[in-house]
């Protein structure tokens, strides 16, 4: 028999095992295989080359570039960043470590489009913090950094919330034997700590670039949309949603789930293997 039918034969450990599966594989048909399967069938009504050229028009490769760019910057220092986080959170015990752990999960409660409107008032030149870049010429809101930063707010609770528990389960036990065995802080964190902890760390990174890749709130309000310039996907899809070209902004969406998919499954695949190791 193969082993994957054979995992059905066996008695269930918790009772209810098979109402619970059929709940759990309707649940996600209805609210994701579904929805995603009728876009799919939407774009297949379409030609290849009316296809084509909805995907590959000018503004919206441009848009592509953006959104991929303003994601990739937006990982490196939300990573940076939320490692930091992450490890003081874990590792100190301190006056409003609760508080700081519980803002953490801000951006997630928090409407995207209320963080955007917040953040573009902070970052224009008369905010409280965009007064102190226009003297040295930085421009945040409505240019390409606050799309930026808009990202960075929206994708930091990945790294944090992935590298947290990793962080928690490490005991001290194994820094205090590197340290009788001669080594070095630094050695330490290389050799005994960050081996443990890159798992964690490409999952938290490669959900904060897809996350990244979808917004769409917090950057409208603070990017500008300025053409060719700040106009990131998701906006191109409700562009087109607004000239009624319903089949072009199915097209554009259609990319995005791609490569969505596509990113989650190369995560499964990598982190696979690093377990196996």
């Amino acid at each position: 028999m193969n082993p994957s039918f054979r995992f059905f034969r066996r008695p269930p450990v918790l009772p209810g095992f098979v109402p619970s599966f059929g709940f759990s594989v309707l649940f996600l048909s209805l609210v994701i295989l579904v929805p995603l399967s009728a876009l799919l069938l939407y774009v297949g009504d379409m030609t290849w080359a009316q296809y084509w050229r909805a995907i590959s028009d000018p503004r919206v490769v441009q848009s592509y570039k953006i959104t991929v760019s303003g994601a990739f910057y937006s990982t490196v220092i939300v990573t940076g960043v939320g490692f930091v986080l992450a490890w003081i959170v874990s590792r100190y015990d301190f006056p409003g470590r609760r508080l700081i752990d519980a803002l953490v999960d801000l951006p997630f409660a928090l409407p995207t489009a209320v963080a955007g409107i917040t953040l573009s008032a902070l970052f224009v030149p008369t905010g409280w913090l965009g007064r102190w870049f226009e003297p040295l010429g930085i421009k945040i809101s409505y240019a390409y950094p606050g799309l930026v930063v808009a990202m960075i707010f929206t994708s930091l609770p990945f790294i944090v919330r992935s590298l947290q528990p990793v962080l928690e389960d490490l005991e001290p036990e194994f820094e205090e034997a590197a340290s009788t065995l001669g080594a070095t802080r630094w050695q330490t964190f290389w050799r005994v700590l960050l081996p443990s902890l890159v798992p964690a760390l490409i999952s938290g990174a490669s959900q904060a670039f897809i996350r990244s890749l979808g917004e769409f709130g917090a950057v409208i309000m603070i990017a500008g949309n300025i053409p060719f310039q700040t106009e990131i996907t998701s906006l191109m899809i409700f562009v087109r949603l607004q000239e009624f070209d319903y089949p072009a902004a199915a097209a554009i969406a259609s990319v995005v789930l791609i490569a969505s998919l596509l990113l989650l499954f190369l995560l499964q695949v990598v982190q696979g293997r690093l377990l196996r190791r």
